[in-house]
């Protein structure tokens, strides 16, 4: 984990792992398939809340409606989120599915309407089915769990093979401050902000400003540094609740708690971030791109984003050839300054271009390291994907069992292929994070909807 060691340690319980906080997840007929497609996540009080969306110009109605709600005040105590319709494109009867499911929720809970927040995901054009998902609102809410996490984690996904889950404990003022998040997200991912969802809670006390400030920082250095496939969603939304809970003293300025606390939720973020990359439609690695010498910060990420979204360099770490020329091609395309005479390019421990000259190396070494990272990223993956099947046949969830689960998906993250890449001698630095494009990615999505 870095420095984050020393600072926080890994938990179990996902978003109802903070104080305050119960989820639920059910199957409400949304989804042709039966799967779960409805969930919950409510704070016993209201919470601060920050958020962050899609700046595609094609939006869905959840993304204006919940625009409009925290304009007017900062805070939620719920989260409804549906799955298998992204009600984008769907004119004014999709902002009245929109209010009226926020409705039927706030009922639901006791509380008002201005303290739910929507999100939706799945096809676009498609109405949300609002009859079996209103008919279902009390059963879900009647099952509102501490343990609710996994439930809540399963019913957001669409195309994705696995759920995506993470929570950190740190120390403040002497008690113990927890967050939490889920994500989806597999195809459709090149994120804008920000078809990828993802919700944080937190139960420290945060000003409302410097929560927001907090999140917008933490969501460039991590969900604005995926890719998959290069398309932004009309639905794309990350949502943070911190509700006070664990009693420490209100967080309104700058200072050592506030960057604990917001290195806490960066860590939080990438790993999510690292999840859905690695579980990209098709996919059968994690690409890491590490930019150093820049200019600034934003021109690493903004070459290292740009490396991590070429088609051409994700075919050919799918064909495990380390054919350097296309990720020199894409730094050149980035939109950066730089002097190409100071351009070096390395594959794992491969140098391949040394201060703008070639670099003798060794190909079948590099093919080899190419095909090592991603059979040991595919065999970890694999694994994942039989735990969550597994887990859906649980009733509960142990404590040694959750565990278990993350271990297994952290080691699917820990063997991304990696592309090092210094540009000159200036400071900043940036990360991206994307996968291989592979022929399973034109399988599933050229039959998305028939």
């Amino acid at each position: 984990m870095g420095q984050g060691d020393s600072q926080w340690q890994v938990i179990t319980g996902g978003v109802t792992a903070p104080q305050g906080f119960t989820a639920a997840g059910i199957s409400a007929g949304l989804k042709a398939s039966g799967a779960p497609d409805l969930a919950l996540i409510v704070s016993e009080n209201d919470a601060i809340a920050a958020a962050v969306y899609t700046q595609s110009q094609v939006r869905a109605a959840c993304i204006d409606f919940c625009q409009q709600q925290l304009e007017n005040q900062p805070s939620a105590r719920a989260i409804l989120c549906n799955s298998g319709q992204a009600n984008a494109c769907t004119g004014q009867q999709g902002w009245d599915d929109t209010v009226t499911m926020a409705t039927a929720t706030a009922k639901g809970i006791g509380t008002n309407l201005d303290q739910v927040l929507i999100a939706s995901t799945g096809v676009i054009g498609q109405r949300i089915k609002m009859n079996p998902l209103l008919a279902h609102v009390p059963t879900l809410v009647a099952q509102l769990s501490e343990q609710g996490n996994d439930a809540v984690a399963k019913a957001i996904v669409t195309t994705d093979l696995v759920t995506k889950t993470y929570a950190l404990e740190t120390t403040i003022d002497e008690r113990p401050v927890r967050i939490g998040g889920i994500a989806k997200g597999s195809g459709m991912i090149h994120p804008n902000m920000a078809t990828m969802l993802s919700f944080i809670t937190c139960d420290a006390a945060i000003s409302p400003g410097l929560w927001q400030s907090m999140l917008a920082r933490a969501v460039d250095r991590s969900f604005n540094q995926i890719t998959v496939d290069g398309d932004t969603s009309t639905n794309d939304t990350v949502i943070a609740l911190a509700n006070g809970q664990s009693r420490t003293a209100a967080i309104t300025s700058p200072g050592p708690d506030a960057d604990k606390l917001e290195a806490m939720l960066t860590e939080l973020c990438i790993y999510l971030a690292k999840s859905i990359a690695r579980d990209g439609e098709g996919a059968t690695c994690l690409i890491e791109v590490n930019v150093a010498g820049a200019a600034t910060d934003e021109d690493a990420r903004k070459i290292a984003r740009t490396v991590a979204g070429s088609s051409l360099v994700k075919s050919a770490i799918f064909g495990r050839d380390p054919n350097w020329g296309r990720i020199a091609g894409a730094i050149g395309r980035a939109g950066v300054s730089l002097d190409q005479s100071q351009l070096t390019i390395s594959l794992g421990e491969f140098v391949l271009l040394d201060h703008g000259q070639p670099h003798n190396f060794d190909p079948i070494a590099a093919h080899t390291y190419l095909k090592q990272c991603s059979d040991l990223s595919s065999q970890a993956f694999a694994q994942q994907i039989l735990q969550n099947s597994a887990q859906s046949n649980d009733i509960t969830t142990t404590e040694e069992q959750a565990r278990g689960r993350h271990t297994i998906a952290t080691e699917a993250l820990a063997h991304p292929v990696q592309i090092e890449i210094s540009v000159g001698s200036g400071v900043g630095i940036g990360k991206a994070w994307g996968c291989d494009l592979s022929y399973d990615y034109v399988k599933i999505n050229a039959e998305y909807t028939t």
